[in-house]
C-alpha cells in the first residue's frame, strides 16, 4: 500500500499520469555497445583526418563528384536544403518547445525542460570544442585544411538531429503521448539525422566525416544525457515524490 502511495507521488512529480498510454516504442537510449562503437569512430577518424589519411583522400573524391552536380546553384537548391533542417536548431527547438510548454502545462512537470537545456548545453560545449580544436575547412574553401580558421568538423547539424530527436523520442514515450506521436519522434529520430547528412554533403556543405563523426557524437552525447538523468534529474524526482507533501 505504502509503495502505491510513493508511486502515485512519484507520478505526480514526474508529471506522469497513472492512466498514461503504454509505451509502442523503445525510449531509445543507446546501448554500451553502440556508445563505445560511436567512441571508436569519433577517434580513428579523427586520428586518420589529423594525419591526412586515406579517409581525407575519400572526402575529396566525393567532393569532386558532388561539385559537379553543383545544387547549391541549380533549381533543386531549396529542396535539398530543406532536408538540412531535420538537424536545424531552431526547428527542432520549436518542435521541443511545444512538446516540453504542453508538458509543463497538462503534466505540471519542468523535467523535459532540464533534460533539453541539458542536452543543448553538452551540445554546443562539445561540438564547438572539436570545431576549434581541428579547425577543418569546410568543402567549400576549397579543399580539407586544419587551421583556426576551420569549423568544418565535426557536423552540427547531424549530432543535433540526433540528440534533440533523441531527447523528443525519450520524452513522447517516457509521458506516455499518443502513440503517433512516439511512432513520429521514433522516426524523426532516426530519419533526421540520415536526410541531414546526406542533404549537407549532396550540398557540398559538409565532408562525409563530418557526418558520420556528428552521428558518432550525437549518440555519444544522448547516451551522457540519459546517464546524467539517471544520476540527478530522475533521482531528484524520487526524492520529491518520497517527501510529504505540505
Amino acid at each position: 500500500m505504502a509503495r502505491s502511495a510513493v508511486q502515485s507521488m512519484a507520478d505526480a512529480a514526474g508529471g506522469l499520469p497513472s492512466s498514461r498510454s503504454a509505451p509502442v516504442i523503445g525510449v531509445g537510449r543507446p546501448p554500451w555497445w553502440v556508445l563505445l562503437l560511436s567512441a571508436l569512430v569519433t577517434l580513428g577518424v579523427t586520428v586518420d583526418l589529423l594525419n591526412r589519411g586515406w579517409l581525407e583522400r575519400m572526402d575529396l573524391r566525393v567532393s569532386e563528384v558532388v561539385s559537379v552536380w553543383d545544387l547549391r546553384h541549380s533549381d533543386a537548391y531549396w529542396f535539398v536544403w530543406a532536408f538540412t533542417q531535420a538537424g536545424g536548431r531552431g526547428f527542432i527547438l520549436i518542435v521541443l518547445a511545444a512538446l516540453v510548454g504542453w508538458l509543463a502545462v497538462r503534466r505540471r512537470t519542468l523535467v523535459p525542460l532540464v533534460r533539453v537545456l541539458m542536452a543543448l548545453a553538452l551540445l554546443t560545449a562539445v561540438v564547438y570544442a572539436f570545431k576549434y580544436g581541428t579547425g577543418r575547412t569546410a568543402p567549400a574553401y576549397p579543399g580539407s585544411f586544419f587551421h583556426r580558421d576551420g569549423a568544418s568538423y565535426p557536423s552540427g547539424h547531424v549530432a543535433n538531429a540526433v540528440l534533440m530527436w533523441g531527447v523528443a523520442r525519450w520524452t513522447a514515450v517516457e509521458y506516455g503521448l499518443p502513440a503517433w506521436t512516439q511512432r513520429t519522434t521514433w522516426a524523426l529520430s532516426i530519419l533526421g539525422p540520415l536526410c541531414t547528412g546526406v542533404a549537407m554533403v549532396a550540398l557540398d556543405f559538409h565532408w562525409v566525416t563530418d557526418a558520420v563523426v556528428g552521428l558518432a557524437v550525437g549518440l555519444l552525447l544522448l547516451g551522457v544525457v540519459h546517464a546524467l538523468d539517471a544520476v540527478v534529474v530522475s533521482r531528484w524526482v524520487r526524492a520529491r515524490a518520497g517527501r510529504s507533501q505540505p
